[in-house]
């Protein structure tokens, strides 16, 4: 990511066609190490092609990535909805457990008021 980061960088400072070279020093400004192997297939899958259209391209296939977000939402509110589920009992129990030990370690900690 950091070679197409600096590519796309190389391209907005006015550099229409970047070479290795380039790439290598703009890393190497802020202190990063570059592999040559990379550098090289960076430059070489991106030359000549249009940028815009590349991101365009990847935004699209982006799109039909489905996200998990959903599936998390579905089942908290399958939890939720069916409190008295067996599903629900270990939670309950856990909480209970968690409830249970903060009790006891707020004690007095070794540190007592009046001793």
């Amino acid at each position: 990511m950091r070679y197409v980061s600096a590519y796309l960088l190389a391209r907005l400072g006015g550099n229409e066609n970047p070479k290795e070279v380039d790439i290598k020093k703009i890393l190497s400004s802020v202190g990063i190490d570059s592999d040559d192997a990379l550098v090289k297939k960076v430059v070489s899958e991106l030359s000549g092609k249009n940028i815009e259209e590349l991101i365009a391209a990847g935004r699209e296939k982006l799109a039909s990535v489905p996200s998990g977000g959903a599936v998390v939402a579905t089942t908290a509110s399958t939890t939720a909805a069916a409190p008295d589920s067996k599903a629900a009992e270990p939670a309950k129990a856990k909480e209970e457990e968690k409830k249970e030990e903060s009790d006891e370690d707020d004690g007095d900690m070794g540190f007592g008021l009046f001793d």
